[in-house]
């Protein structure tokens, strides 16, 4: 069984960090038990930036193959990786701006410059996928940095013919893209990328801060642009909650104190619309 999973602030503002922590620990003392007897296929994952070590249960990927397009290193798992989690299937994600200087300021005073903070992004990566038996394909470009522009239509046509050539050599694979509801120019580029590509099926691309798709002029925004194109599904993953907290735990370099891995799970908890439980967000185009 599971430990109990807590109701964001039940007890009084600003108490879920403090449950979901103790809900977590818990859940890595019953994996340590399993460990010990053999019961699990576990695996132990470690946070390349504070160097934590964490126990995950293996995945058996079945079904139709997924090619998951995220933008940054942390997008997939920040936003989707519940479903993964919850309904295993072969992946790879593609990473497109996989080259960056964002971290946390705590983080750039031991890894600094574009070369050691993309560096340690991709190793925060590869840990997160590795419960998945995900792949994972680098394209290499420069992600964007304040203040935001609009992107590059020619950067668009670039991205669009090698992430076809990608495809191409990853067969009959389904897509899976974000669907920008931030505003993030990268997260539009990759939209507008995967749905040339032929992409029917997106995430609710979410973000650390308050500022992107948690926010109503965001959330305005995309409802002008979507219209009724996309359909709303929810993807139940209570099941999976403390092992997707265990993966952002992974991307230790964004996320800074800790706590503030705790911010996507409050929004999946509100996204469910109920208190016994917590979802992720994905959209489906319908076929024209």
């Amino acid at each position: 069984m599971h430990p109990p999973l807590p109701i964001p602030d039940a007890s009084g503002v600003y108490t879920f960090p403090d449950d979901l922590a103790a809900a977590h620990r818990a859940h890595q003392q019953r994996l340590s038990e399993l460990r010990r007897t053999g019961d699990a296929d576990l695996i132990e994952v470690i946070a390349p930036f504070d160097r934590r070590s964490y126990l995950i249960e293996r995945r058996a990927p079945t079904g139709r193959p997924m090619v998951v397009l995220e933008p940054h290193h942390d997008d997939f798992a920040l936003s989707a990786s519940g479903l993964l989690l919850s309904r295993p299937r072969p992946i790879t994600v593609v990473t497109v701006f996989s080259r960056s200087a964002s971290a946390h300021a705590t983080v750039l005073a031991q890894h600094s410059g574009v070369e050691g903070v993309s560096i340690l992004r991709e190793r925060e990566a590869a840990q997160a996928l590795l419960p998945l038996r995900a792949g994972q394909k680098l394209l290499g470009y420069r992600d964007a940095t304040p203040p935001y522009q609009p992107y590059d239509p020619a950067a668009l046509n670039l991205v669009t013919e090698r992430l076809e050539h990608v495809l191409s050599e990853l067969g009959d694979a389904e897509l899976l893209a974000p669907a920008a509801v931030t505003r993030h120019p990268d997260h539009l580029l990759v939209h507008e990328a995967a749905r040339r590509l032929g992409c029917r099926w997106f995430w609710e691309d979410l973000a650390f801060w308050q500022t992107y798709a948690l926010s109503p002029d965001d959330r305005h925004l995309f409802n002008q642009r979507a219209g009724n194109a996309l359909t709303p599904e929810l993807i139940d993953i209570t099941p999976v909650l403390l092992d997707k907290l265990t993966l952002l735990y992974l991307h230790a370099s964004q996320l800074q104190p800790l706590q503030a891995m705790y911010r996507p799970l409050r929004h999946a908890w509100t996204t469910a619309a109920t208190n016994a439980g917590f979802a992720e967000c994905f959209y489906r185009e319908e076929c024209p």
